[in-house]
C-alpha cells in the first residue's frame, strides 16, 4: 500500500486534457451501467454546518477501481489558518479488497470538480461555437483557480477575458502570469456575472445572493451549489446535473428550484445525456444552461487512481508496510 499526498501529485503535473478524458471515460462507463455509487452520506455533530461526507464508489469499464473519498467541509477553517476542505481517498484492490493506496489530498478535489467543469465547457463550446470565451469565476479559493488554470489549459487564445471577484479581495500575484493582461478584478459579483458568457461560482457563501437573471447563451457552472436565488434560474430551460438524486438535497440549489419552482427530475438532463447523446444540441444557442454537479465519488476514485498508478510507474510515495 502506498501513501501519497498533495506534492507527489503536483511531482505527477496536471494534464488536464487527460483529467477531462477521465471524467468523459468514468460517464461513459457509468451510462453503461458498470459503475456503483451509493448515494453519499452526511455526518454532521455539534456545530451542524460542518459535515464530513463518505462517498463509496466502484468504476468498471477499463478502471476496475473502488473506494472511498471521505472528505470533511468546515466553513469556518479559514479563520484558523486552515484550508475549508481536507480529502482523503482509499482505493482498494477490486479482486481481493486489500486497500492498495491512501491518497491525503486537497489538490484532488479541485482537480475532479474542474475537470467536470472542463468537460460540459467543452460540450458548450462545441454546441455553442461562441467567438470569444469570456470567464467569470466568483469566489478565489482553491476551486476557483484550478478552473482558471483548467480553462487556460484547455482553450488557450480562445480565453480572451478573465473577470474575477471574491470578498475577500484578490490577490493580483494569485493570478497566473500569463493571464494578468487579460484578467480583470471586479469589485463586486454583478460585474462579473453580466460580462461573461461562462460562469463559475467557487464560493462559500453562507446565503445566496444571485438575484439576476442569466445572460442570454451563458453557461453557469453552479460549483458550489448555493449561491443562485430560486427566481434567478427559475425561468432556466436547460438544467442539466450530474446525478438527480443526489443534488436535490442538502438545501442545493437544485433543491430550492424544486421545491419553490416545481422542477422535475423530468426537467432536468444529465452530464450522461451531454456526453453520451449530444443533449446541448436541444437547447436554444439563446438559453442559458444552469449545469449542477454535486460531486460524484467515481469521478474522484478514477482520477486518485490514475495517480496511484502514475505513482508506481514513477516510483513516487510512500510505502506503508502491512504488519502480519
Amino acid at each position: 500500500m502506498i501513501y501519497l499526498h498533495d506534492g507527489h501529485i503536483r511531482d505527477m503535473g496536471m494534464d488536464w486534457r487527460q483529467l477531462t478524458g477521465i471524467v468523459e471515460q468514468v460517464i461513459r462507463t457509468r451510462d453503461a451501467g458498470d459503475t456503483v455509487s451509493p448515494l453519499k452520506t452526511y455526518l454532521r455533530f455539534h456545530d451542524l454546518k460542518n459535515r464530513i461526507i463518505a462517498m463509496p464508489s466502484f468504476v468498471g469499464g477499463s478502471f476496475g477501481l473502488a473506494g472511498l473519498k471521505w472528505i470533511a467541509s468546515y466553513p469556518d477553517n479559514g479563520r484558523h489558518g486552515l484550508p475549508r476542505a481536507h480529502n482523503t481517498i482509499i482505493l482498494n484492490d477490486t479482486a481481493t479488497g486489500r486497500p492498495v493506496a491512501l491518497l491525503r489530498s486537497e489538490l484532488l478535489n479541485g482537480l475532479r470538480t474542474a475537470a467536470v467543469s472542463g468537460l460540459m465547457m467543452q460540450a458548450y463550446m462545441a454546441a455553442r461555437q461562441p467567438e470569444e470565451l469570456r470567464l467569470g469565476i466568483i469566489g478565489w479559493g482553491p476551486i476557483g483557480r484550478r478552473h482558471l488554470e483548467m480553462c487556460a489549459a484547455l482553450f488557450g487564445n480562445r480565453l480572451k477575458q478573465v473577470m474575477l471577484n471574491d470578498l475577500k479581495g484578490i490577490d493580483p500575484d494569485t493570478i497566473p502570469l500569463q493571464l494578468r493582461d487579460r484578467t480583470e478584478i471586479a469589485a463586486d459579483w454583478r460585474a462579473v456575472y453580466r460580462g461573461s458568457n461562462v460562469t463559475a461560482t467557487c464560493t462559500v457563501a453562507a446565503e445566496r445572493y444571485i438575484d439576476e437573471q442569466p445572460p442570454a447563451g451563458a453557461l453557469l457552472l453552479n460549483v458550489s451549489l448555493r449561491d443562485y436565488k430560486p427566481a434567478s434560474v427559475a425561468k432556466v430551460n436547460a438544467v442539466i446535473v450530474d446525478d438527480w438524486r443526489e443534488v436535490c438535497r442538502e438545501n442545493t440549489d437544485i433543491e430550492k428550484l424544486h421545491e419553490q419552482a416545481g422542477l422535475s427530475e423530468s426537467d432536468a438532463r444529465t452530464i450522461a445525456d451531454v456526453v453520451c447523446r449530444g443533449a446541448m444540441a436541444e437547447f436554444a444557442a439563446d438559453e442559458a444552461v444552469f449545469f449542477n454537479p454535486m460531486g460524484l465519488g467515481a469521478f474522484d476514485i478514477a482520477i486518485a487512481g490514475y495517480y496511484w498508478q502514475r505513482a508506481l510507474q514513477l516510483g513516487l510515495g510512500v510505502e506503508l508496510e502491512q504488519d502480519n
